[in-house]
Parts: structure tokens; sequence; C-alpha cells
């Protein structure tokens, strides 16, 4: 197809069914379905002025679907990106991204991340073709939320959760990125403002042993049915970061007793993919996600 030939335009209530019939079995090899037939309405009833998704259009298929947020005054955050098979090849991730990049920079973004699952070695160079170049790599650990007595090292305070973060190994690692506050599944620069936003809700935990040791902060409670019709609920940590495995059980232990006191099924602390902090979770029976995902990034500040 000529590229030339594709409209690349808002998505609209309408393209609802031309989207679902090549997002609904992306992934054949694995288990689990595309969220995007179950959110795309939600999508593009969402504020314009922080998103922006876009399909293109061939005239009597949708080639491509995408969007992004703007999650910071200079952030942007690409996903959902699709094509549909039959126009693989055609340029259309290129065309599609680019118009992305183009809005963004209209609202002042200086720099556009996405992430794509470690597995997914298409979404991967299909990232890299259009610009996005490697950030960072993390892995989910997940303590099972439980009543357990909180060490007296563990403190609320937001203050030492910075001091702690702002020299961490686990921040170089992760390039100052921790889950965003507003959007699920994206990644943004953790501020002290955040830090100390999520302290009004009780939601940041230091370490404190001699100096500050570890920290995290909860950025989300969220709740969804299961594949069984049944509601879980899941705390997720904005990050994890520790210097020591005793250090890591005081504040796994601060997230278990936290997520238990919100009633939870489950949590998700995203963690630094590194050979330390992985095996450590595990060593503190965490269960770990199978696979880590990835971060990229695109520099705009001269698109």
């Amino acid at each position: 197809m000529d590229v030339t030939q594709c409209s690349i335009r808002p998505a609209r209530a309408d393209d609802y069914d031309g989207v679902v019939a090549f997002t609904q079995d992306t992934w054949p090899d694995r288990e689990g379905s595309d969220y995007l037939p179950d959110i795309y309405h939600e999508w593009i009833d969402g504020d314009p002025e922080r998103t922006q998704t876009l399909i293109a259009d061939v005239g009597d298929a949708i080639a491509g679907i995408c969007q992004l947020v703007m999650l910071s005054d200079h952030e942007a955050w690409a996903q959902g990106m699709r094509v549909n098979p039959d126009f693989r090849g055609d340029g259309i991730s290129t065309k599609l991204n680019h118009a992305l990049f183009d809005w963004a920079t209209e609202q002042g973004a200086t720099v556009c991340r996405n992430m794509v699952f470690s597995w997914n070695g298409a979404g991967l160079g299909g990232s890299r073709s259009i610009g996005f170049e490697p950030v960072t790599e993390f892995r989910w650990a997940q303590p099972a939320p439980e009543s357990v007595s909180v060490p007296e090292t563990v403190v609320s305070d937001p203050t030492l959760a910075w001091q702690y973060w702002e020299n961490s190994p686990a921040r170089t690692h992760l390039s100052g990125l921790a889950l965003d506050t507003e959007e699920s599944w994206a990644l943004s620069s953790l501020t002290r403002e955040n830090l100390s936003a999520a302290a009004e809700d009780g939601g940041v935990y230091a370490v404190v042993d001699d100096s500050v040791r570890a920290m995290t902060c909860r950025t989300a409670v969220r709740t969804r049915e299961n594949a069984d019709g049944e509601t879980e609920t899941t705390v997720e940590y904005g990050v994890g970061a520790w210097d020591d495995l005793q250090s890591a059980q005081a504040l796994f232990d601060a997230i278990r007793a936290d997520a238990a006191e919100l009633g939870a099924d489950g949590t998700r602390v995203l963690i630094p993919e590194t050979a330390r902090a992985v095996s450590d979770a595990a060593y503190l029976r965490a269960t770990i996600s199978d696979e880590p995902d990835f971060v990229l990034g695109a520099d705009l500040s001269d698109w």
C-alpha cells in the first residue's frame, strides 16, 4: 500500500468494530487477550488536552491505532500501538507515531516514552525503527497482602523516602522513573511532589536503620473483574528500592500490611530488573513476574 494514501485522524466511536477486528487476537501464542477492545471507548472519551488517540484510515479498513498521554508538562507516553496485520511493513506505525510526536511537542513535551514487553520482538524492533531508544527495564514483585507486624524501622516520611530515592542505585537503573500516579501501565519521573502527595494518603514508606535504607510509594488501588466474574483488588506501588535483604524485608512487610489494611487481594511493586533486586524479592518469597518489561524513549527536544 502507498502510505501516502493513508489518513491519520482522531479515533471515533464508530471505528470500534474496525479496531476490534485486528486487536482481539493480537498475541495468539500468549495467554490473555489484548486490552484495547475493553478500553477503546474510555480512550476516545479522554481529556482532549491530555490524550490523543489516532487511527490510520485506509478507507475500507483501519490500518492502525495508537494513543499518546501527557503525563506531565514535558513527558509524553505512547501506548496501544497496533498495526493491522494486513498493512504491516507499509510504514503505518511510523506515520502514526510521528503524528503523535507532532501533537506532543505542541503540548510542550520534550520526551516521549513507551513500554514494550520483553518477549515482543516485533514491538521492540518497531519502536527502535521509529526513533525510540532503550531507557530501562523493570519487573514486578508481588508480595501477598498480610496483616504482619511492621518493624519500628519503617516510617511514613516523604522527605526520607526522597532522600533515599535521590541517591539510590535503583533510581539510576530506572532513569528516575516510577509508575505514574494517574495513568495505568505508564512510567514517569518520580518527583518530591509525587511523594508528598502520596504521603497525604499514608502511602509512602521509608526504612531507617542508622541511615535511610529503603523506600516505596503507593500509587493506585485498582479493582477489576477477573475471568471468573469475581472482583479483585490490587494495590500498586510505584517503585520499591532498598539496600539489602534486611531493609527489603522491612519494606515488604510494610507493603504486605498496607495492602491487607486496604482489603487487597494482591500487590504489584515495580522493581529494577537487576540480579540483586529480583533475587532479593524472590528470596523474600514474593511472587515475581515471569519476564521483565522494557521502557524506551524518544527525544522530542528538537523534533
